[in-house]
């Protein structure tokens, strides 16, 4: 039969429409309320597991430029929740701390997407993990993205490496 194909390729635009849909939700209910972009809480919460944070170190973790980081920690420092504090062994350097505002905003932020992702991720058998990756690497592939920068925070489009030339 024909139509089963086409059952098919109408299942898969709806399961990926779900997931944009569900990621443009959960990036407006986490603007709405703590006030941070997936990826401003993601830069916050890395500085407060590590105890502070260089801003390479912090690109380094999340596959982002330093520019992109810049703008992250610009963002953050005007809202009070991070400091930039020079090193003490090496001057040169700055360290991004968080703030006990920054604390406080972490204490009050939701469970993100991402993270609901990890937790149900890890849950699944090794050949279950395996499975998913290489049906989104390939998806990934089909819509042209491989050679799209990528950081791992599900976000609805905050994250932009700069256009090359062509």
């Amino acid at each position: 039969m024909t139509t089963q194909p086409r059952d098919r390729i109408d299942q898969s635009l709806i399961a990926l429409r779900r997931i944009l849909r569900v990621t443009e939700l959960s990036t407006r209910d986490l603007a709405h309320s703590v006030g941070l972009t997936p990826a401003q809480l993601r830069v916050l919460q890395i500085v407060e597991e590590k105890g502070g944070s260089t801003p390479k170190a912090l690109a380094d973790q999340m596959g982002v430029s330093q520019a992109t980081i810049t703008t992250l920690v610009d963002k953050l420092v005007a809202k009070q929740l991070v400091e930039r504090v020079p090193s003490e062994l090496d001057r040169r350097q700055t360290n991004v701390m968080v703030t006990t505002t920054g604390l406080s905003r972490l204490k009050d932020a939701p469970d993100t997407l991402q993270q609901i992702f990890v937790r149900k991720f890890s849950e699944l058998k090794d050949w279950e993990q395996a499975l998913l990756v290489s049906s989104l690497e390939r998806t990934a592939h089909m819509l042209d993205a491989k050679e799209i920068d990528a950081a791992p925070v599900l976000t609805a489009g905050e994250l932009h490496a700069p256009q090359k030339a062509r």
